[in-house]
């Protein structure tokens, strides 16, 4: 089991190092960010000095190494400033995704350019009638001769607005459901790929967020992600890497819930004392505290299990539902221990809440969650392992 104290000494000064860079270089933006639901250049400029663009890339394309643990503790650090920031400033499922599934080539030509933060990619999955059902989707990819035709839309989709590569999920045999059915293909920015207007989300501002729509988009056997009807192994892997990542990001939330809780308490006097005094604020700050331990030891146990090759898609799914459930607690408590600076736009603690509704959706619902983790449950038994239903 992987706690904080056994984490390596340069990923303590990494994590160190990414605490102050949030403090000193992106809180200044923070409202900036809210009012223009966008990051500024220069921000973006110095997260690519960082190298913060190419964490889950290896060192050979020009990235931080594919570490997941190491990926972790970066979303969860950087989620203690504006959300919408670690959509950007941090690993993206796309690159992990080609770093795996891609061939040399697709490797070769993007890995280098997303690591050097020269463009984003975007994973374009969502439509109006297809969210937690991705066998759902309705956009199609024709081959038509050596070319592939690709029409459909996309919703909700993070990055869009500053993406120069498009990872879509298309049908390419609609005699199937599930298995067979769907490609994933790369797109970079070419004819017929077009962005909408970005989306004001209830939190997450500057995540990048709209609409992409493919409209007789052409694409090759070469821009094809693993395999011709392949696509949910592909998949599997992208919302695999994006709910680890979505635990990473509540964690943060958690820990930064708590940490201006406890500053607030211990400086706040009510009735003749400081609120931390107070028996309810006593009991609010432990459950954070416990909320914060469990959701970290879930993240970082996930991680390790990746990066020790192994696929722990119960123990992803257990960190990402409780820890993203966490946050709302953690947010929710926070702004009660506030109280009207809790709710005002002045203090960020609302912020806090607002970033934290949204992963209780993204990359998988909590109930969809609750669905896998009870499937793999029933499939797999109790077992042994730490997480039942899970790794052995």
């Amino acid at each position: 089991m992987v706690t904080s104290a056994d984490l390596p000494h340069e990923l303590q000064e990494f994590r160190d190092t990414l605490h102050r860079f949030v403090a000193n270089e992106v809180e200044p933006y923070a409202e900036e960010i809210e009012r223009t639901n966008d990051l500024p250049d220069a921000l973006l400029k110095r997260a690519a000095e960082l190298g913060l663009c190419g964490l889950s890339i290896p060192e050979e394309f020009g990235g931080m190494g594919e570490s997941e643990l190491a990926s972790s503790v970066a979303v969860e650090t950087l989620s203690h400033g504006p959300g919408g920031v670690t959509f950007y400033l941090a690993p993206s499922a796309p690159a992990a995704a080609i770093r795996l599934a891609g061939t040399d080539e697709q490797r070769q030509r993007y890995l280098p350019q997303l690591a050097s933060g020269e463009t984003f990619a975007a994973f374009c999955l969502s439509e109006a009638g297809a969210g937690s059902d991705a066998a759902g989707i309705k956009a199609r990819a024709v081959r038509q001769g050596d070319k592939w035709i690709i029409n459909g839309s996309k919703l909700w989709i993070s990055r869009a607005r500053r993406a120069g590569v498009f990872l879509v999920s298309a049908v390419t045999d609609p005699s199937k459901r599930g298995a067979g059915a769907i490609t994933v293909f790369i797109v970079d920015k070419r004819k017929g790929v077009n962005v909408g207007e970005p989306d004001r989300l209830m939190g997450l501002a500057g995540s990048g967020s709209a609409e992409v729509s493919f409209q007789d988009v052409e694409a090759t056997d070469a821009d094809v992600l693993g395999k011709v009807g392949g696509g949910f192994e592909v998949l599997k892997f992208i919302l695999g890497r994006a709910r680890l990542w979505a635990a990473a990001r509540a964690t943060g939330i958690c820990a930064r819930a708590l940490q201006v809780s406890l500053e607030h308490a211990q400086t706040r006097e009510q009735f003749g004392r400081k609120l931390g005094e107070h028996q309810a604020i006593k009991l609010k700050l432990a459950d954070m505290t416990a909320d914060v331990y469990i959701s970290r030891m879930l993240l970082y146990r996930a991680a390790a299990l990746y990066d020790e090759g192994k696929d722990p898609v119960q123990e992803v799914s257990i960190a990402k539902l409780y820890s993203t459930e966490a946050a709302s607690r953690a947010a929710d408590m926070a702004i009660q221990i506030h109280g009207a600076m809790g709710v005002s736009r002045a203090f960020h603690v609302e912020r806090l809440y607002r970033d934290a509704r949204a992963y209780r959706i993204l990359d998988g619902t909590s109930d969809i969650q609750r669905l896998m983790i009870s499937s793999n449950l029933q499939r797999n038994g109790v077992g042994v392992s730490l997480a039942p239903g899970g790794l052995a």
